[in-house]
């Protein structure tokens, strides 16, 4: 038998990242032969990998990482099976070399066929951690983005984001900081309603509609209050005329209601800004630039970003779950 010392275990740990007892287990088997015990270990993590194909893996790390000169940013997700592995330590540094290795690379294909290190590539890794681990372990999100400037915002390792921007101005970190704060809480598909083809908006117009009248179905049975069902719900549907319609329903709505015609033009500008809230939510939902900013709802992020002088050139969301 091969005398295995606590030198050779170390060894092996290093390269694999397994736990003593797997590593000193897998050179025994191997009768010391170094290779060989990676191979053990592998083929181990392709057994378990095998018999957990099917288990859901939505727990995990999301982290972040800019190259130097902030031009470049990755963000990715190591997915796991628990919330217990996924706030493991050695768990999250893995995820944090994982994210370094990866901005290096324009897809998830290329990073995962990459070498991880001389004897094995990141799917390899992956392949040998879930062995090491007992639970599945895959890269779920890959996002890189490239810009003048970008920065990122990682929200509890659940959510991670980035924001690139149109050139580098003072300031800039603040600024892609917050706007990644934005995408990661609000979430977002593109950067403005102009952006929105008009099919999907009239397809997601009548769904939408749909839906808000079958609950009103519902609650008009229970004598519940109706819900409001908006024409429209984007600021790309509400044209000149659109605008002058609602201000002549407004206008008519204060006169029933008895208010002196003196005072409706002090009324009237929130009025039109609640019409316009309430047929626009498909904006604050999938526009960035058209949604409330979460440091101070009463602008839009549009407004906020005006303020620096710059445009937001790109962004990247991935998230657990």
């Amino acid at each position: 038998m091969a005398n295995i010392t606590a030198a050779d275990v170390n060894k092996l740990r290093q390269v694999t990242g397994a736990g003593m007892m797997d590593c000193k287990k897998a050179l025994v088997e191997a009768e010391g032969d170094f290779d060989k015990a990676i191979q053990i270990l592998r083929e181990k993590g392709q057994k378990v990998a095998a018999n957990r194909s099917d288990r859901e893996s939505s727990e995990g790390a999301a982290v972040s990482f800019i190259n130097a000169d902030n031009t470049k940013g990755a963000i990715i997700t190591l997915n796991c099976e628990t919330d217990f592995v996924g706030k493991n330590e050695a768990f999250v540094a893995l995820a944090k070399e994982l994210v370094e290795k990866a901005i290096n690379f324009d897809s998830k294909e290329a990073f995962l066929a990459s070498q991880y290190n001389d004897s094995m590539t990141v799917a390899e890794k992956l392949i040998e951690q879930t062995g090491v681990i007992g639970e599945k372990i895959e890269i779920g999100g890959f996002e890189i983005l490239e810009g003048a400037f970008v920065g990122t915002y990682v929200h509890g390792n659940k959510i991670a984001a980035l924001t690139a921007l149109s050139s580098k101005i003072d300031g800039a970190e603040a600024l892609t900081k917050d706007i990644s704060m934005q995408v990661a809480s609000m979430g977002a598909d593109t950067l403005s309603y102009k952006d929105f083809d008009p099919t999907f908006v009239a397809n997601e117009t009548a769904a939408r509609i749909a839906v808000i009248e079958k609950d009103n179905e519902e609650l008009a049975r229970l004598g519940k209050t109706l819900k409001n069902v908006p024409k429209y719900i984007s600021y790309a549907q509400i044209t000149d005329a659109v605008l002058a319609q609602a201000e002549e329903d407004a206008k008519a709505e204060l006169k029933a209601e008895g208010k002196p015609e003196q005072i409706w033009d002090k009324i009237l500008p929130g009025k039109i800004a609640r019409f316009i809230s309430d047929n626009t939510t498909l904006d604050q939902e999938k526009a960035l630039l058209d949604q409330n900013f979460i440091k101070d709802d009463s602008k839009k992020v549009a407004d906020y970003v005006k303020g620096f002088g710059v445009e937001i050139a790109g962004f990247k969301r991935v998230s657990l779950g």
